[in-house]
Parts: C-alpha cells; structure tokens; sequence
C-alpha cells in the first residue's frame, strides 16, 4: 500500500534532506530509522531536495508499507512518537500506486522569512536577519514571474536536464514584524530560490537594480551568484 505523507521539519537539525554516505543525520535517513523500527523496509521518495539549515512545513514523501499496517491513525502515531521532534508527520493518506511524490508534483512553493527586529539568538536558525528597503523588492520580485531559462540563477551539481522554469506566482508582502518572498512554480533548481531572493537583497540595500536583475535573468549578464542563507527559507506547500 503506498502511503502520501505530508512532513515538516527543523533544517538546523539535519545535514540537508537527501541520505549521504557522510552521515545519517538527514531527514530521509531519520525517517527509515522510524519506519524501520516499524518493520517497514521501503524507499523513501521526497518531492525535492531541500539543503542543510532549510526547513519545511509542507514537504511530501511516500512510501510503502506492507498490509498489517491498515490502521493509518496508529501509524501516524507511532511516526511521530519516533521523529519527534525535528520532524513532524502532519498527514497520512493512502495513495494509488503509480503516486510519485516527485514526478506526480504539479507546483512548489517555498517561502522566505526575513525580518529587521532586533537579533534573538533563539531566532536565528529560523530567521534571516537583514536591512532593506520593501518597495524595491516588491516591485523587482514580480520580474521572476513567467517562464524563463534559470542558468544563472542556480548552483552547478544539479542533475536536471533543462534549466526553463515557469514561475506562477512571485510576491512579498509584510506580516506583522516580518517580511515574506513567496515563489510558486513548476520546479526549482538546485539553490535557486536562495540565489533569487540573494539578489532581491541586493537590490533591496541599493547595490542592484531591476536592469541587472533582468539583464541576469535573460542571460545577458551575471551580477550576482552568491546565496541567501538557508534558515530563512522554507519548503511550504507541494500542489499535485
């Protein structure tokens, strides 16, 4: 029986989401560790990678489970009793077996957190601190919209065959002392989110413009690689 499970998970505990050879602090191997306990061996399959120090709220995995484990409320009990408390098992739901929590996947979304207020040090796994200007990335933010070729807005290493992306939706908006960038797509590449909203800061403190910005995302010219840190992102929602 293959089972659609949506995950969230505290990235400041784990070396990223995929398994390594390195080390079994990862997300993934977390959750064989728990399914093993539960006698269930299978692959463990996530809609995406996500890297060390980003978090989720709205990740999707599945997996199989054998048929003595007919009662979804128990094992979703028995899951968390496990994982907890870095990772959370939301939701269980028995899905059709051609489900494929990566390929199945018809948009993404990630959000970005960034916030002005006064540095906490309990804060900041979760937070990405930093000056800026609002209006600018407003406005530059909505350039992402659209469908584009992403070759200079992405980490090399990545095993995709093509670098188009069609970005749906693009926003950022205030909430209460924080401030939000909101993507929506069909797809992202390796970094690319972190790369993007880099960029944005750029052109929030006054060191970019939205000519670079769309000189870069035409692939005339790189202003800017570097990447946002990681513990202001989150992986918030996976639409099938």
């Amino acid at each position: 029986m293959r089972i659609k499970a949506t995950i969230s998970y505290d990235g400041s505990k784990f070396f990223g989401f995929q398994c390594q050879k390195s080390t079994d602090k990862t997300v993934t191997s977390t959750i064989y560790q728990a399914l093993q306990k539960l006698g269930i061996d299978s692959k463990v399959i996530g809609s995406g990678r996500t890297d060390r120090g980003v978090h989720a709220t709205g990740q999707v995995i599945h997996f199989d489970v054998p048929p003595y484990w007919s009662d979804l409320s128990k094992l979703h009990t028995m899951l968390n009793r496990h994982l907890h408390p870095h990772i959370h098992v939301r939701k269980l739901q028995k899905v059709s077996e051609d489900f494929h929590a990566r390929y199945s996947a018809k948009r993404r979304a990630y959000r970005y957190i960034l916030t002005k207020k006064p540095f906490c040090v309990f804060d900041a796994a979760y937070l990405t601190y930093h000056n800026y200007d609002e209006e600018p990335i407003k406005e530059a933010i909505r350039l992402f919209e659209g469908e584009h070729d992403f070759r200079y807005f992405y980490k090399s290493g990545s095993d995709t065959q093509s670098t188009v992306r069609t970005i749906y939706k693009a926003r950022a908006y205030a909430h209460k002392e924080f401030f939000i960038l909101y993507f929506e797509a069909n797809g992202f590449l390796r970094a690319q989110v972190r790369m993007m909203v880099d960029f944005l800061l750029a052109i929030g403190e006054d060191k970019l413009t939205r000519y670079h910005l769309l000189e870069q995302l035409a692939g005339k010219s790189r202003y800017l690689t570097t990447l946002a840190p990681p513990n202001g992102l989150y992986l918030c929602k996976v639409i099938y």
